[in-house]
């Protein structure tokens, strides 16, 4: 997206973000709605618990192959119709979810609903390193951290309540009229932002991505499930499609158009950035699967509580955003993201200390300090990282961005889920009790990850206090060829 000016900058910034964060609010909330109606779907649509998980897997999935392509699509489209487009697949998903006759109806639905979804977290962050001065940047993106923060932390509350009173269809059923008002807002209101470039799609690229992506997503979210055999041969499948990939964007650098600009990661700050939010974004859904399987599985509490329970660290986390991304436009990123980093890692820390006597007080104390450093580090890693790249690369590297937070779920899922029951049944196989054979798998895997949490620190002492002007990124192959990247003979056309 081109430049545009500052008068128009300052009369756009309110109605484009808000509208932005708005949306992609709605869709967000959508993706962890659903949470807690696993045991519902099961006797409803009579599944089976591995069939009804589908549910959250698809979307995920559909995430992981949908995001590479959405920075080739937004340079090619104007906001608006990126907006309308997003929205409406969105709403078209939603109402067929919540009219399913069957369960493979409602996975359509979801498939929908993610396709949409997948297009407005990197529509929302183009546009705003597009429309918003850099000095700036901190405070609108503290704005959206909130939006995009409270949102996944708000999903498994409602659904619990809307499942104490009503059917798991009136979960898509609240979101559809909630969502048609918000599209109806933005279309009404939405200006466009910059002019769409012309050039075509690489459809071997696509089919790449998305079974390249989708394979290592879904491999990894298999893992913990029984035999890893089979995990395994999927994961080393998806990567080798995604080796391909890369090989393929590097050809087309020097001869089309790629549909990922691998460029980005020839910037420092941004490859940093990018390696401190892939970690942080793993350890965090560690801990999203860990607490609440300790919680219920261990100490009794319902989905509701459990949900009440770990919801003020996610308010925490949305509430403190606009409150970091001042600090970070008045004094830089380092006082933010350091101690973010320690803080993050100390939480993770105190976690392999739970017992089936831990106050929970102590409990929702370490959760609160865990969100509040993941705050501190998010907007500033997410401004740097972005800021650090010219204007023309910003859609690539929101979807490198985006691509790489849904790899990192489902890696860390499977990382957790993994270390716990591998050291459960060595336990429980060994003659303890299979309670406390629990209870020790858990207390590894948070010091997995943990331990994993130091990278975060190092990448954060690593990074610059502030992104100055975008850092100059070669368009030559002889820049490639520097990098140590090269495109094989097999990619050609």
């Amino acid at each position: 997206m081109p430049d545009i000016s500052a008068s128009s900058t300052k009369q756009r910034t309110p109605t484009v973000i808000r509208l932005l964060v708005l949306a992609t609010f709605t869709v967000i909330l959508n993706e962890t709605i659903m949470i807690n109606a696993i045991p519902r779907l099961m006797t409803d649509l009579h599944v089976t618990e591995r069939s009804a998980q589908w549910v959250s897997t698809a979307f995920m999935l559909t995430m992981a192959a949908v995001i590479p392509v959405t920075g080739w699509f937004l340079q090619r489209v104007t906001t608006r119709n990126a907006y309308a487009l997003a929205m409406g697949v969105f709403l078209a998903g939603t109402a067929l979810a919540a009219i399913a006759p069957s369960f493979t109806v409602l996975l359509i639905g979801r498939v929908v609903q993610a396709g949409g979804t997948a297009v407005m977290m990197p529509l929302l962050m183009t546009t705003l390193m597009t429309v918003v001065p850099e000095q700036d940047r901190g405070r609108v993106m503290g704005n959206v951290t909130l939006a995009i923060s409270v949102a996944p932390a708000m999903g498994p509350v409602i659904s619990g309540l809307v499942l104490q009173i009503g059917s798991w269809r009136w979960l898509f059923a609240l979101v559809l009229p909630i969502a048609a008002a918000v599209t109806a807002l933005g279309l009404r209101k939405l200006e466009n932002v910059g002019e769409p470039q012309t050039g075509s799609i690489d459809w071997f690229s696509v089919a790449f991505a998305a079974f390249g992506f989708g394979s290592l997503v879904y491999g990894l979210s298999k893992f913990g499930a029984g035999n890893a055999a089979s995990p395994a041969l999927i994961v080393a499948g998806g990567l080798a499609l995604v080796a391909i990939f890369v090989f393929r964007q590097v050809y087309l650098q020097r001869n089309g158009t790629p549909l990922l600009d691998l460029r980005i990661l020839l910037s420092g700050t941004y490859a940093k950035a990018l390696v401190l939010m892939a970690v942080a974004f793993l350890a965090m859904m560690g801990s999203m699967i860990l607490l609440p399987l300790y919680l219920q599985n261990l100490r009794g509490l319902s989905p509701l509580q459990t949900g009440l329970l770990v919801m003020p660290g996610g308010l925490a986390m949305g509430l403190l955003g606009p409150t970091v991304g001042r600090v970070f436009d008045r004094f830089g990123g380092r006082v933010l993201v350091i101690p973010g980093a320690i803080g993050v890692t100390a939480a993770l820390a105190g976690f392999t200390q739970i017992s089936l006597t831990t106050p929970y007080a102590v409990l929702l104390a370490l959760h609160m300090l865990l969100m509040a450093s993941l705050a501190a580090a998010f907007t500033p890693v997410f401004t740097l990282g972005l800021g650090a790249l010219p204007m023309h690369l910003y859609s690539h590297g929101s979807s490198m961005l985006g691509t790489l937070q849904q790899v990192a779920a489902a890696f860390g899922t499977a990382l957790v889920v993994t270390v716990m029951t591998s050291r459960a049944t060595h336990l429980v196989d060994g003659g303890a009790n299979p309670l406390n054979a629990h209870l020790d798998g858990m207390r590894l895997a948070f010091a997995v990850s943990a331990a994993l949490a130091v990278i975060v620190i190092v990448m954060a002492v690593l990074l610059p206090n502030r992104s100055e002007s975008p850092e100059p990124i070669e368009d030559s192959a002889e820049a490639l060829d520097a990098a140590g990247v090269h495109a094989p003979e097999l990619v050609k056309d």
